[in-house]
């Protein structure tokens, strides 16, 4: 399939953590952001990261790739902004994937924002759709489907379902790098205002899973909870990555310390 490409759009000063580009923004000033697209009838497409994704597109290039070209990037997680700090560029503080979503789900009912959802299993997407237009009433999902596909075809028709569909906003449920990579082939095809990769969302949405709790969540440790919960998938991303995280600030901020000092 042909590579997709991206025309980036710069909307806030950025910061360089570890060499991932991160915006300057708050969750307040994203969704100002996201209103001045549908406005402007622009496009942007949204990418989070997290340590983990952060250790990952230093030898994944496609990744890091999708990254750069994204037109906001947020620090997902508490770690990239202590990171920032450390490093001497700060961040203003997270705007975390999840939280965003929450968010974009308050707006659809309050502004009338469209949205179409696309991944998890189909009774975990279904369940999280029933449980939303109960929450939030005025809602306005515009359509859904499960994540799964069997085919280039299958996945191709999927896009020009959602284009049928015409949504302000796709919320996308894939794992890192899925949903990096299959932006990166349909972007062009696309005719979506606003894409947002929301990883395993849905399935707090739809019950299957908890979140932390908030005080976890502020002291960043809910990867620590997401490693209770579900051990054997994601320790490896978490104690190994984690680890390389710490190890690559530790190094950065002694070559800023050994810099200054000649």
């Amino acid at each position: 399939m042909p590579e997709a490409a991206f025309v980036k759009r710069t909307y806030f000063p950025r910061s360089n953590v570890l060499g991932c580009p991160v915006d300057k923004m708050t969750i307040d000033s994203c969704i100002d952001c996201f209103a001045r697209v549908l406005e402007e009838k622009s496009h942007c497409h949204i990418v989070v990261v997290n340590a983990a994704k952060v250790v990952k597109a230093r030898y994944d290039k496609v990744l890091c790739n999708v990254i750069h070209a994204a037109d906001l990037v947020g620090a997902d997680g508490v770690p990239i902004v202590w990171a920032s700090r450390i490093l001497g560029d700060p961040l203003p503080g997270r705007v975390n994937g999840t939280d965003l979503m929450n968010r974009l789900f308050r707006e659809s009912a309050e502004r009338g924002w469209t949205l179409y959802l696309l991944g998890a299993r189909q009774e975990i997407i279904e369940t999280a759709v029933r449980n939303l237009c109960r929450q939030c009433p005025g809602i306005r999902i515009v359509g859904y489907r499960n994540g799964y596909f069997n085919s280039f075809e299958e996945e191709n028709k999927v896009v020009d379902d959602i284009n049928a569909a015409r949504p302000d906003i796709l919320l996308l449920g894939f794992s890192t790098p899925m949903k990096e990579n299959w932006v990166r082939r349909h972007k062009d095809r696309l005719n979506v205002p606003i894409i947002h990769g929301v990883g395993g969302s849905f399935d707090i949405v739809g019950g299957l899973m908890k979140r932390a709790p908030v005080w976890m969540q502020r002291a960043g440790l809910e990867w620590l909870y997401r490693l209770i919960q579900e051990p054997r998938r994601m320790w490896k991303r978490y104690l190994v990555t984690n680890f390389l995280f710490v190890w690559l600030v530790l190094h950065a901020m002694l070559q800023r310390l050994l810099t200054k000092k000649s």
